[in-house]
């Protein structure tokens, strides 16, 4: 399976390309910057500049074209402000699902966040409150489609964590956290999971294994 990943420099996506990698799928991870391909090679992915930020949907479609599934993982990451929640977190990830519309790439998972969709609770910080606005948008928008087989990911507060392999996957989980490694074994369990298309997931550690939590989803 060739998957392309947006984003593919990011904590998550350098995990997943290395997972996906070792499966035998090639994964093709998306960069803004030319000093980033050595760290997805080492992953075992292929380095395609795109930044999401200025490229055509033109131009998405072309490093899209002959995939079979396509992963959003891009994010605006801390330290960025409001205006880079919407242009990356919502406006990147609608190029990309208008782009693998256009390539006829119909496998797509978006990597969201728990909380996305719903009014930020009193006393959440403005930046904050714009990046789960953004990703509702986004959430929404993809939703919406009916040439793609999506599926949304919400997982909850990320760390660093070494991954247990263990978590909880559901429409509703409630809160908690979950390590990154987690999270991108997650995603490479749903890329090969047509029973989850249509279902948006939220995602915390927990105490069942990967790839036996997806298994037991409902059909979307």
């Amino acid at each position: 399976m060739r998957t392309v990943i947006a984003g593919g420099h990011g904590q998550i996506a350098l995990k997943l390309e290395r997972l996906l990698a070792e499966r035998g799928d090639t994964p093709v991870g998306l960069i803004r910057r030319a000093g980033q391909e050595d760290d997805l090679r080492a992953a075992g992915a292929e380095p395609v500049l795109c930044d999401l930020e200025s490229a055509t949907v033109e131009q998405v479609a072309e490093a899209l074209a002959g995939a079979d599934a396509a992963v959003f993982a891009a994010g605006a990451g801390p330290g960025s402000g409001a205006a880079r929640k919407d242009t990356v977190d919502r406006a990147a990830a609608v190029l990309f699902a208008d782009a693998a519309e256009r390539a006829g790439v119909r496998r797509f998972v978006l990597i969201s966040a728990m909380g996305a969709g719903r009014a930020p609770s009193p006393g959440t910080a403005p930046v904050f409150a714009a990046y789960l606005r953004a990703k509702g948008e986004a959430d929404a928008d993809l939703s919406a489609r009916k040439e793609l087989d999506w599926t949304i990911l919400r997982p909850g507060g990320l760390t660093d964590r070494p991954g247990t392999g263990q978590v909880a996957l559901g429409v509703h989980t409630g809160r908690g956290s979950v390590p990154r490694e987690d999270v991108a074994l997650v995603v490479a369990e749903l890329l090969n999971a047509p029973q989850t298309v249509g279902l948006t997931l939220e995602l915390i550690g927990g105490d069942i294994p990967a790839d036996q939590a997806v298994q037991a989803l409902p059909g979307g």
